[in-house]
């Protein structure tokens, strides 16, 4: 595989998908449909390379580097020589078929097309296409220049070759890969939504305060932070988003979302990106 890499969508996780890859030499076109976000993610990311530097990770060429191995654009037909397309867009189903189909048609047929979602099976979404097997799961943890992991999830028609070049690319940006079979949620999704949506419920029944409900999950169990103060820092439209993936994909009542993170989400308290969620945010 040359170098040349398509992300999808400029956000939280598209720019930090962008950034590690451009950090190792990549040739990276980001894509998105608004420019004001382009704007924005390309923002993000000088912000965290200056970060990097304050710390001693990196010097300023470096960042300079970098920020001259991403390109933008508001036109996907961009990506059409891309070896690799992620597509980092909203956790929605419908729209990621929309997009799979557009990217099958529009990029070369060698290339391989990435999902960054975090719960929606790599399956259904490569039965748009006509290349299933080279479509994959690329799950990247947030926020992805810190996160050490990435979730890879093979379709059931994802070929040997695919699965060894993403392997591969994992291990270019010094990550570590961990392998998931094609269910929803996959392994840390299926795991931690729950673990939120439980301490909603806690919220909820009156069984303690958010602070107290958090404090006890920080200091009872070492988490870095609170389940809530996690939701809110992921965004509570998302974890409803996997809640009600898991839900709809297992048909058990134990992934039944919470009714007042419905409520949050229908009030648009989405947690940190709106200033309000399970707490407050200036």
């Amino acid at each position: 595989m040359s170098k040349k890499i398509g992300v999808l969508g400029s956000g939280q996780m598209g720019g930090g998908i962008a950034q590690v890859f451009a950090q190792k030499g990549f040739e990276v076109v980001l894509f998105d449909i608004a420019e004001k976000q382009l704007t924005k993610g390309m923002a993000v990311i000088e912000k965290n390379l200056n970060r990097q530097i304050e710390k001693g990770k990196i010097d300023k060429d470096s960042m300079t580097a970098t920020l001259g191995n991403i390109r933008t654009t508001l036109v996907l037909e961009d990506l059409a020589d891309c070896d690799l397309a992620i597509e980092a867009a909203t956790e929605n189903e419908q729209l990621k078929y929309e997009i799979f189909r557009t990217l099958d048609k529009t990029l070369k047929p060698e290339a391989i097309l990435a999902s960054n979602t975090s719960s929606i099976p790599i399956t259904r979404i490569a039965a748009v296409t006509g290349r299933a097997d080279k479509v994959i799961g690329m799950h990247f943890m947030n926020p992805v220049p810190v996160m050490a992991l990435v979730e890879v999830i093979r379709g059931m028609d994802t070929s040997d070759d695919t699965f060894a070049t993403i392997a591969s690319l994992v291990a270019k940006l010094d990550k570590e890969m961990a392998v998931s079979a094609d269910y929803p949620g996959f392994i840390v999704n299926r795991v931690l939504m729950p673990m939120i949506n439980e301490a909603v419920f806690a919220l909820y029944e009156g069984v303690a305060s958010a602070e107290d409900i958090d404090k006890g999950m920080k200091l009872g169990t070492n988490q870095p932070m609170g389940p809530l103060t996690l939701a809110d820092f992921i965004g509570l439209d998302t974890c409803l988003a996997i809640m009600e993936v898991l839900y709809d994909g297992f048909k058990d009542s134990k992934y039944r979302p919470c009714p007042l993170l419905v409520k949050k989400v229908e009030a648009g308290h989405y947690g940190r990106k709106s200033g309000r969620g399970f707490y407050a945010y200036s």
